[in-house]
């Protein structure tokens, strides 16, 4: 790289030849992916103009002329070209090898990320590609001389350049006018692979959203609510709040693979059809305990009014919110008692970033040995699958399924080795709920608790289908293995006369993140303002129910 730097710098440019070759570079390199997905969109069509198919490269090339020659002026023309150039290399990476775009669901999740997380995604084939197709083109912008003309010149040739390039732009407009809006509209989802404008476009839009508009005034959706579950026995709930399980990879829901040997022995329930609110865990999780549903959903509105935490707390309860996630709880746990588990190496369960599910098992332990309310919910919040470092996920001992992925750039295994490391995660998440399981039952059994657990991802996973990995695709357009999320259902009260058979009957119906709010209320027996009995499935299946349609059908037999 040292030897080319000196020949670099023999070459003389006008600003207008640095944007054309770059954008040349942008349009025909770094956003082959856009390319790619539009040739195969069009090509797909029963009758296609070939000429409209060439044509598309050159659009895209005259709107990036078009708008980076706006910012083409002396000093700053060359710190923007390499930062575009940078960002769009990162881009270039993601979108080719994990499918990924950069709507503002994902750049809301990037921000969100903790450090651990994003370093992650690094490895040897992405520094390499950054280097390769980011920082090598950046030096050659940066060490390239550039010859101005006077002022009036220089503003004369960029708007010759803006001119010839809406000239371009025009003419592919009049002639296929028809076509592009025919292809646009039924394929939306091209505009989130444009590098990197629909980068630009998000970000804006974030900003605009989290940092220009002024805060809500908090809302409180109910004052008064109350348990209304005679104390005759405490109660504990644990939400155990999976992190990238999809259902389909679950046992219990039909997988041919046994990922779920150990909770199958504990009469748990699976809900089989169950939907996704978002595609990333900031959506997700906030949506899911949120009293909006998944069509009107919206976090400033959301974060700036009670939750189904907030009800539950208020209502009386003692609740713990208690994390392994490296991510935040997105806001849902900000008003009641938190407990985050630190990845130090003091722990057997830590390696220093990250910490084995296992760890959550003592601080639930301690709570259940110290039950200060007659209602509690504890909520645990897993790292359970979260990718790409999924053998990062489980311990030794619970690698079940082999070969696996020992490698962060995952789309370098064989697809036998990613999904062993998958559903190795996906194993160890059903060890950890064993052992949830286990612990509620001997508080039942020998303090009388009554005790129920529910788990539930806030998305599923892409393991390569269709190219794609990882998650966080726009949901209008993401595949069914990041929407389709896996619920589990536990109760001491199932051993209880048709409870079992009650729970197993709704258990097939279609049910998403919208019900969680509702079910929780339910389980944690809350009067509420808030809970809307309809959207409750285990409502019909309280004991009470269950004994009031027993003894209806007993008088129906009487009187026949």
């Amino acid at each position: 790289m040292i030897r080319v730097i000196p020949f670099f710098k023999n070459i003389m440019l006008t600003t207008n030849q640095l944007v054309i070759y770059t954008c040349l570079y942008i349009t025909f390199i770094l956003n082959i992916p856009f390319l790619t997905k539009t040739v195969a969109v069009i090509t797909a069509l029963d009758q296609y103009n070939l000429l409209f198919l060439i044509s598309v490269p050159f659009l895209l090339l005259s709107l990036s002329i078009i708008v980076q020659s706006f910012f083409a002026f002396r000093w700053i023309t060359k710190p923007l070209l390499i930062l575009i150039v940078l960002s769009s290399s990162l881009l270039f990476y993601a979108t080719l090898n994990y499918g990924i775009v950069f709507d503002y669901g994902m750049i809301q999740n990037t921000v969100e990320t903790d450090s651990a997380e994003a370093f992650s995604y690094f490895n040897f084939s992405a520094i390499f590609s950054f280097l390769f197709f980011g920082v090598l083109p950046s030096i050659f912008i940066a060490k390239v001389q550039l010859t101005y003309s006077s002022f009036f010149g220089e503003l004369f040739a960029r708007l010759k350049l803006i001119s010839g390039s809406v000239g371009v732009l025009l003419l592919i407009a009049i002639v296929f006018y028809s076509s592009y809006a025919s292809v646009g509209r039924n394929n939306r989802d091209l505009a989130s692979y444009l590098t990197p404008y629909a980068l630009i476009d998000s970000t804006a839009k974030y900003i605009r959203k989290n940092y220009l508009y002024p805060p809500l005034k908090f809302s409180v959706l109910d004052t008064k609510p109350e348990i209304v579950k005679p104390a005759q026995n405490k109660h504990v709930t644990v939400m155990v709040l999976g992190e990238t399980a999809r259902a389909q990879n679950f046992s219990l829901n039909g997988y041919d693979k046994p990922t779920n040997q150990y909770t199958d022995k504990l009469d748990v329930i699976s809900f089989a059809n169950v939907s996704s609110c978002g595609t990333a865990t900031a959506v997700s999780v906030p949506c899911m305990f949120s009293r909006l549903n998944k069509e009107n959903y919206d976090k400033r509105i959301a974060a700036s009014q009670q939750n189904a935490i907030d009800i539950i707390h208020l209502a009386g309860a003692d609740v713990l919110w208690v994390s392994n996630n490296n991510g935040s709880c997105k806001g849902v746990c900000n008003r009641v008692k938190t407990l985050k588990i630190a990845t130090d190496k003091n722990n057997p369960m830590c390696d220093g970033e990250y910490c084995f599910d296992e760890a959550l098992l003592t601080p639930l332990r301690q709570k259940l040995t110290a039950l200060t309310h007659e209602n509690t919910l504890i909520v645990l919040h897993m790292i359970g699958s979260h990718g790409p470092t999924y053998y990062r996920r489980y311990p030794d001992k619970n690698r079940i399924f082999t070969p696996d992925c020992q490698r962060s750039d995952i789309q370098n295994c064989t697809q036998d080795e990613l999904v062993n490391t998958y559903d190795n995660t996906i194993a160890y998440t059903d060890f950890v709920l064993s052992r949830v399981i286990d612990e509620l039952s001997s508080l039942s059994e020998l303090n009388d608790v009554e005790t129920s657990m529910l788990y539930i991802s806030d998305h599923g996973e892409s393991l390569g289908e269709s190219g794609v990995f990882l998650h966080g695709l726009p949901y209008a357009f993401a595949p069914k293995e990041q929407t389709h999320v896996p619920f589990v259902y536990w109760a001491d009260s199932l051993h209880q006369k048709g409870r079992a058979d009650c729970v197993k009957n709704v258990s097939e119906l279609n049910i998403s993140h919208d019900n969680i709010f509702d079910i929780l209320l339910n389980e944690m027996s809350v009067k509420s303002n808030t809970y809307e009995v309809k959207n409750n499935p285990l409502n019909q299946c309280k004991l009470s129910s269950i004994i009031a349609q027993s003894a209806n059908q007993l008088t129906t037999i009487g009187a026949k």
